[in-house]
């Protein structure tokens, strides 16, 4: 087994000794640099390859696991990994990444990102319905979990049978005793008069030779109990030869549960190995060269609910939020309660998919405003046809001609602790947000946009993308929704941060109306008319008439 990272350089040499060609790197003279995120298997090479995203180098030599590149691309011939009880949990990390590229691989199928491009970005040799080398070792490890009492049993209870009606003379000249004292002798191997036949035997053998070949290929230190007849070495290459043609003569035999699945295992394996029959792959994999698209749609799915997605209020779908008519992507919007009243709003999200550490430049953040505007723009369309997505969706008040405040985030992959896969570790990767602005003092002007910037758990992200079920996944939905407009409320409710204090007044819809068209010079983009009846007034640190408008008008501080 070997491990690469995306985008970091290994020897030519390396490379060539695990990859039959060079579709998974870029040549330049001796040195080779992985282009692609995924899992590789080579028949031919016996080589098992894991190419990781970048998110897990730490710097340009270190790895988040404390060692170099070099280190890990040969882990297991390192001290460190191979006796250190600690390093065990990597298995289960290479597992968990595994089943997020088959997650990927099945979510792409099944929405509407297969009729676009971005389908082709995703590259493999494995069929809908074909089960991959890692797919078998997985399922053979975890059958043998669950099944080994059950297996353990029948293999006794087949010994057992044997020792019955002994034929001793046979069995003394045959074979040598364990232990034998001046008036007893034990024997493990009986001769009988009358032999046994263990029709399960033989598909007990088969299937133990096979997990123990994955036993000794790959150190998963399963302990197999010494009594099976297990087949090795020479011999058990022969039979991954030609292990279908033996099967096949035992394969009406068997009718309990456990055992059909059992023989079911062993065919799949030997589908793979066998020579005998029809021409074989010589290579196995799934990969992608941009990881970025898994990423979204790993966060995706923890923040999204695609038939929420799907869902049509008044003919229109989140779907055509997300995918504008500039040709730009949103990668995550939903609706929530919007920050300064009872009505809604969409929370946009961008996914930040860079080494741990790493931050988003000046066109990411130029491109997260312009997605901001595109969802804007598309609601005051909507709002001018005398149409909204859903009633209580507010962007913009008729009366003061201001806009709603719209919540943006970034959200980037990071690992901290390395053995950590069960806490999100959602936190501030900078407590002051990310502002862009026409006007500085114009907190509901439409121009006048925030973005928070958050780091969350890789492994947490990883291991929820394939192994957490939907109640699971709707709790961290919840909870994490309501954090993001707490803290886009704490932001507002610190004016030495923001800059900005919030004043309200109650006033009926005439009254306000009245002010706002009186004063409507100083007063523009700078209040709200909420759906509760209240004047909101955004007034910036530098305005100083507006200072004087709220005392002479006795508006009073608000706390979001």
């Amino acid at each position: 087994m070997k491990i690469l990272i995306e985008g970091e350089d290994y020897l030519i040499d390396n490379l060539t000794s695990v990859f039959d060609d060079p579709k998974f790197y870029n040549q330049i003279g001796s040195i080779g640099k992985i282009i692609s995120v995924g899992y590789y298997h080579s028949f031919e090479k016996k080589e098992l390859v894991y190419m990781l995203p970048k998110v897990f180098m730490r710097d340009n030599q270190e790895t988040v696991f404390g060692i170099s590149k070099d280190d890990l691309f040969d882990f297991e011939k390192s001290e460190t990994f191979k006796r250190d009880e600690k390093y065990k949990w990597i298995r289960q990390l290479l597992v968990y990444f595994y089943n997020s590229l088959t997650e990927y691989k099945r979510r792409i199928r099944e929405t509407s990102i297969i009729e676009s491009s971005l389908a082709f970005e995703l590259n493999t040799n494995l069929g809908d319905l074909e089960y991959s080398y890692l797919d078998l070792l997985l399922s053979f490890v975890n059958f043998y979990k669950k099944n080994k009492n059950t297996i353990l049993y029948k293999h006794i209870e087949y010994k057992s049978n044997q020792v019955k009606k002994p034929k001793w003379d046979k069995t003394i000249r045959k074979s040598l005793p364990i232990f034998s004292s001046k008036n007893t002798s034990i024997y493990i191997e009986i001769n009988n008069k009358k032999k046994i036949v263990n029709t399960e035997e033989e598909l007990l053998t088969y299937f133990f030779s096979i997990l123990n070949h994955f036993n000794k290929e790959h150190q998963l230190h399963l302990k197999i109990d010494s009594s099976y007849n297990i087949i090795k070495g020479e011999s058990f290459e022969k039979l991954q030869k030609n292990g279908l043609s033996k099967l096949k003569k035992i394969k009406y035999r068997y009718f309990s549960d456990t055992l059909k699945r059992m023989y079911v295992l062993c065919e799949l394996y030997f589908s793979k190995t066998d020579t005998s029959s029809r021409k074989k792959k010589k290579e196995e994999f799934i990969s992608v060269r941009n990881y970025n698209l898994v990423f979204e749609d790993m966060i995706d799915k923890l923040f999204s609910d695609k038939l929420d997605e799907k869902k049509e209020i008044n003919s229109v779908s989140l779907d055509e939020l997300k995918y504008n008519e500039d040709g730009k992507i949103i990668d995550h919007i939903f609706d929530y309660k919007s920050l300064i009243d009872t009505s809604d709003i969409f929370y946009i999200g961008d996914s930040k998919y860079y080494k741990s550490g790493s931050e988003a430049g000046k066109l990411s953040k130029y491109k997260q405003f312009t997605y901001a505007k595109n969802v804007i723009q598309f609601n005051i369309d909507l709002l001018n046809n005398n149409d909204v997505y859903k009633e209580n969706i507010r962007y913009r008040d008729e009366i003061t001609e201001g806009y709603n405040i719209t919540p943006n985030f970034f959200i980037y992959g990071y690992i901290e602790d390395i053995h950590d896969f069960e806490k999100h570790s959602l936190k501030h990767k900078k407590e002051i947000p990310v502002k862009s602005f026409h006007f500085v003092d114009r907190l509901f002007d439409r121009d006048t946009l925030f973005v928070h910037q958050y780091q969350i758990n890789f492994l947490y992200v990883l291991k929820s993308y394939s192994a957490f079920n939907e109640t699971k996944i709707k709790d961290f939905r919840d909870k994490t929704k309501l954090e993001f407009r707490n803290k886009f409320m704490k932001f507002f409710n610190n004016s030495a941060v923001s800059k900005f204090e919030i004043y309200e007044k109650d006033l009926s819809n005439e009254d306000a109306k009245i002010l706002v068209e009186n004063n409507f010079k100083l007063l523009n983009g700078k209040c709200f008319y909420t759906n509760d009846n209240k004047l909101l007034i955004g007034k910036h640190e530098n305005d100083k008439l507006i200072e004087k408008f709220i005392k002479a008008k006795d508006f009073v501080l608000k706390m979001l």
